[in-house]
């Protein structure tokens, strides 16, 4: 991953970081692991590897309570007590060494009893940092020197069988624990990994739709222009070539050339406004675009549709509103009223119209939380950001958003000069 992209990346763990095991924010957080170096151990790991540390010495202390009832050889239970002790101290080092310390436990543990916790909490901790291949080793082993264990050292308090069997139940127990602890980190690993996956290609896309509105530009800039811009040359080059025309000639082609140097800017100003025209829109002479004046028959056609909409017309001189700024403004509202009745239906639409000359002119679409969920609906999921950028490029500015009640936003502002 670059600097760039690290950068865009959202922080998975933010807050209070001490509350995570260090494995996890080892690879949750995408700049924990660029240095290379080991995770430190958080306040939580410090607190977890306490009480591990403590249930080995607490297991240890009753084992060793216990050897006065065996007969041992000389010095036995001396050496059994000292490889309890290491034991216990080891388990300082399970974070950094799992498989090893879960390996050296299993002749430890079968030579010493008061080991015992030690092993136990080794396993788990195999269990918690490595795939089922290790544990299935591991444990296997264990449970198949119980039997030996208990048989060269029975318990005078419990029967050979009640010994083994807890034994083997204990082991398991401790497997289990560790493994569900290893599946919901893994879980939460694979829903990280979906995550930026997701965000990877939602940000693709959008880069993909910026970039064929921006062709789509061009095209239309292409082709609305092309005509006057090569009208004009024509007509600039008749007077270079033809010096001695007379006063009239030159006059028209002056007139000519006036006239299509204005449109060419208006129409420049037009396409400014223009992002994602359809197909059917495209060619610019083939129909006049919507205004502002054709937002009521907006407001009818979606009425008529069985839609709720409330609509606040506050723009004294509709008339007066620029075209190019008219038609952004319905652009706008025609997406957010799609949206609104896609995504929340039943639910009645406020269409707010603001605006003067000097202040800008305002669109906002709001709807409250539908009823009911509502299923996913079909869709490129592009329109608004072909709005934003439309808006962009006349001057102005959209945002959207969910509000705090659930209902879901669309504002626009558009310059009026």
């Amino acid at each position: 991953m670059s600097t760039d992209e690290r950068a865009r990346a959202p922080q998975e763990i933010t807050g209070r970081r001490w509350l995570f095991p260090s494995a996890l924010i080892h690879e949750l957080d995408p700049d924990a692991g660029a240095s290379g170096r080991r995770p430190r151990r958080t306040a939580r790991d410090w607190v977890v590897d306490f009480f591990c540390f403590l249930l080995a010495v607490l297991i240890g202390l009753l084992s060793a309570d216990s050897l006065r009832h065996e007969d041992l050889p000389d010095g036995y239970a001396v050496l059994d007590q000292v490889l309890g002790a290491l034991a216990c101290a080891a388990v300082w080092l399970r974070r950094r060494w799992p498989v090893g310390l879960a390996v050296a436990m299993v002749p430890v543990a079968f030579l010493s009893n008061t080991a015992g916790g030690a092993g136990v909490v080794a396993l788990f901790t195999l269990a918690v940092h490595r795939p089922l291949r290790y544990v299935a080793w591991a444990g296997g082993v264990s449970v198949a020197l119980l039997p030996v264990f208990y048989w060269l050292r029975p318990d005078p308090d419990v029967p050979y069988v009640g010994a083994v069997a807890s034994g083997v139940l204990l082991t398991a127990a401790m497997v289990g624990w560790g493994m569900f602890v290893r599946s919901k980190r893994q879980l939460m690993l694979s829903l990280r990994d979906r995550a930026r996956h997701a965000e990877t290609e939602a940000r693709l896309r959008a880069e993909q739709a910026q970039r064929l509105a921006r062709e789509a530009i061009a095209r239309e800039m292409h082709d609305v222009l092309a005509h006057r811009l090569t009208l004009l040359s024509v007509h600039a080059g008749a007077l270079e070539f033809r010096p001695d025309a007379s006063r009239a000639e030159i006059a028209r082609a002056a007139g000519v050339i006036r006239e299509s140097a204005h449109e060419a800017l208006q129409d420049l100003r037009e396409i400014i406004g223009v992002l994602r025209a359809g197909e059917a829109e495209e060619p610019s002479g083939a129909r006049p675009q919507p205004t502002l004046a054709a937002l009521d028959a907006l407001v009818a056609e979606c009425r008529e549709a069985g839609m709720k909409v409330s609509l606040d017309h506050r723009v004294a001189d509709p008339g007066a509103v620029p075209a190019s700024v008219g038609r952004t403004a319905y652009r706008i509202a025609q997406e957010a009223l799609t949206n609104a009745r896609k995504h929340a239906p039943g639910t009645e639409v406020t269409l707010r119209l603001a605006g003067a000359p000097g202040d800008g002119l305002t669109v906002t679409v709001a709807n409250p939380a539908p009823p009911a969920e509502v299923p996913p609906v079909p869709g490129s999921g592009q329109g608004l950001i072909g709005l934003t950028e439309r808006a962009t490029l006349a001057g102005g500015h959209l945002r959207h958003g969910v509000r705090p009640d659930g209902g879901f936003e669309v504002r626009g502002w558009l310059p009026w000069p």
